[in-house]
């Protein structure tokens, strides 16, 4: 199985890629899946002004990205909550791209210095890929006081209970892309 993580946030000293950082760390220690990391970061696309299928000339950095997107059996998205929403990076790269999130297993982690843990995005984040035809799945991995709560390696605090919410998160996301697996033999 290959997952996906698109860490969205691309802003300067961005605490949200910690969460992402550890998916990444956890998903390859456990032996889970295969695992990418897709970092809108390093990425730093313009803003689109058409949807892949219409550019004339796509950049190979925009090709590889939708290829990674293709091969995914599921996606994290790991976004911080701006003002009640999410990053324009995420939204850039999620209306880039149509066919290839229909159906497509996603999972949210929603992040925020607050005590919230981002609860606010998923609201407008569900509304859009559900318009896209997404499979967002019914876990969400809401993280509050991220900077307390993880390092900037991604190492969380409280290694036990981030792991024992990461396994619900994961499992609930792995028995979609199985269950969508199956229905597409």
């Amino acid at each position: 199985m290959k997952i996906a993580i698109i860490s969205a946030s691309v802003r300067t000293g961005r605490n949200s890629h910690r969460v992402a950082l550890y998916f990444k760390k956890h998903i390859t220690e456990q032996n889970i899946a295969e695992v990418k990391l897709l970092d809108l970061n390093e990425y730093q696309f313009p803003v689109f002004d058409e949807r892949l299928k219409f550019l004339p000339n796509p950049s190979e950095q925009i090709l590889q990205f939708t290829e990674e997107i293709k091969k995914a059996d599921a996606i994290i998205i790991v976004t911080p909550e701006y003002n009640g929403g999410y990053p324009a990076s995420l939204k850039n790269v999620i209306d880039l791209l149509y066919a290839e999130w229909k159906r497509k297993p996603i999972a949210i982690a929603t992040v925020s210095a607050g005590a919230f843990g981002g609860s606010q995005v998923i609201t407008s984040l569900l509304f859009t890929l559900w318009k896209i035809g997404a499979w967002v799945v019914p876990a969400m991995f809401p993280v509050p006081a991220v900077e307390k709560n993880y390092d900037d390696k991604g190492n969380p605090t409280d290694k036990e209970n981030t792991d024992k919410r990461a396994k619900v998160f994961l499992d609930e996301l792995i028995w979609s892309a199985e269950a969508k697996r199956r229905m597409s033999n």
